[in-house]
């Protein structure tokens, strides 16, 4: 679950190609999930989404750093918005507002100088925007990205990691922490809209819809 600053993204907060999807279609109106009071309208995933498409097309480094060989779905992106590219979205936004949740029960407090040192380091290591966009977000989410790798590192200092990311110290703190926010998800009342899959708090991820809705169902509003 933790390692490069990747693929601790991808595993964490869910990269869209990991979540095999249906095709597209036309997304239904009200929220795409609800996280506790905090509502992630449809209008809002879908541009994020479509901002993510237009710029992920045009970084070779976010393409590289997304590649999968046995997904092709995942390395690159086509001019239609997929339910898959939707959902692997929505996951890092339920993801970002679980780390804030872990954040303050875990006594957490990350500055803004920390958010700024977690992107000076991915962009030691190919581009913290081209980051963001390996996650399926675009660039503008790179910030929110940033705090929720610092949240997830501060919260295993505290469980004791030493830095090291062999040693059993931070290995078992790694294993509390991701412990720490599958508690958190089972936790909190968090609803995804039917359109885009169901949330598994103990995976922490959104699981693909398995039944085309019927017409008539209004999701969740």
């Amino acid at each position: 679950m933790f390692g490069t600053p990747v693929r601790v993204a991808a595993a964490v907060v869910v990269a869209a190609g990991a979540l095999a999807g249906c095709g597209g279609g036309p997304v239904k109106m009200g929220a795409a999930a609800l996280v506790g009071d905090d509502r992630i309208s449809v209008t809002t995933l879908d541009q994020a989404v479509r901002d993510w498409q237009r710029q992920f097309k045009t970084d070779q480094n976010a393409n590289q750093m997304r590649a999968d060989p046995g997904n092709p779905e995942q390395q690159v992106a086509s001019d239609t918005l997929s339910e898959s590219d939707l959902r692997g979205a929505l996951a890092v936004l339920v993801n970002f507002r679980i780390g804030k949740k872990v954040a303050a029960s875990s006594g957490v407090h990350i500055s803004e100088t920390q958010v700024d040192q977690v992107i000076a380091s991915l962009d030691r290591q190919g581009g913290a925007g081209s980051t963001t966009l390996a996650n399926g977000l675009p660039r503008s989410y790179t910030r929110e990205l940033a705090r929720f790798l610092a949240t997830r590192d501060q919260v295993a200092a505290k469980a004791g990691a030493d830095g090291n990311p062999q040693s059993p110290q931070t290995m078992q703190a790694q294993q509390q922490t991701a412990r720490l926010f599958m508690d958190t998800a089972n936790g909190m009342k968090i609803k995804v809209n039917p359109r885009f899959g169901s949330f598994d708090p103990n995976q922490v991820t959104i699981r693909p819809v398995t039944a085309r809705l019927s017409a008539a169902d209004p999701g969740i509003r």
